[in-house]
């Protein structure tokens, strides 16, 4: 029979639609209740994201493959472990063509570019080889927008413009009719959650530059003033989007001097 979605209970079906989750055993602060591995279609199915090496994750996913007609390829949103790390493991036991933007991969991944039932969307900012991939109204978002919360914001220059434009890029495809998260439970209002995270970054933004003005300089007020909403054990994701946010208002013009910059060695995230 069918598994419903239930969050908690390791993932279900997409209500109408031939797509299952099989949400990995890895929960975490970032991870939420584990990954999201997305299984869609069948004779053959398509997997979106297999997610982290754990044996029990993979048997759940092997044992889906059997009962859908087989596999006809991976596709990575990006290549965090989270996402990948079991990637080998399956194509060892269930060999298929792999696509991915970088690494070892059977079809690169490009903006635009198709595999399978997929459209690949670029989506940096969270990683730069960050894509969303679009399958008719669904659109599986890996960590560019997650199921609940926001997702960090990698510290390299031009990263956070960048993810500002691959969320504008979304809201603009009308197919789009739900999303379906690397982490957390699906999103029945696309559009209003992703209007919903650009606001959430444009208001970060604005309440840097409102501290930054007021003579706030070191990586700690910036993080107690800013960021004084999130929690102890996201202060390093935190930290990531901070420099990220850094980075947007050098590229803009609007950096003051004497603003202390994040040292990632100190930093897990």
């Amino acid at each position: 029979m069918p598994e419903s979605w239930s969050m908690g209970s390791g993932g279900g079906e997409l209500p109408g639609h031939d797509i299952l989750c099989v949400e990995a055993p890895n929960p975490g602060p970032l991870t939420l209740g584990g990954t999201n591995t997305w299984i869609i279609g069948r004779d053959p199915a398509w997997i979106v994201d297999p997610g982290p090496l754990i044996e029990t994750h993979l048997q759940r996913i092997v044992a889906a493959l059997s009962r859908r007609g087989g596999l006809g390829g991976v596709a990575l949103t990006h290549d965090h472990h989270d996402h990948g790390e079991a990637v080998d493991e399956l194509l060892a036991r269930v060999p298929a063509p792999l696509a991915a933007a970088r690494g070892r991969a059977d079809v690169r991944i490009s903006d635009g570019g198709r595999f399978g039932p997929f459209e690949a969307i670029a989506t940096p900012g969270h990683a730069s080889d960050h894509f969303a991939l679009i399958a008719g109204p669904v659109c599986f978002t890996g960590d560019a927008v997650l199921g609940a919360g926001s997702v960090f914001v990698s510290p390299q220059p031009g990263a956070m413009t960048a993810y500002l434009g691959a969320l504008d890029r979304l809201i603009a495809r009308e197919e789009i009719e739900v999303l379906c998260p690397g982490h957390g439970p699906p999103v029945w209002e696309p559009r209003a959650r992703l209007a919903q995270y650009i606001e959430h970054r444009l208001d970060r933004e604005r309440r840097l530059i409102a501290a930054l003005a007021e003579g706030r300089r070191s990586v700690a007020e910036l993080l107690d003033t800013v960021w004084a909403d999130v929690p102890r054990e996201l202060r390093g994701a935190a930290t990531a989007t901070l420099a990220a946010h850094l980075e947007r208002l050098k590229e803009l013009g609007e950096l003051p001097d004497g603003v202390e910059w994040p040292d990632f060695e100190k930093v897990e995230w």
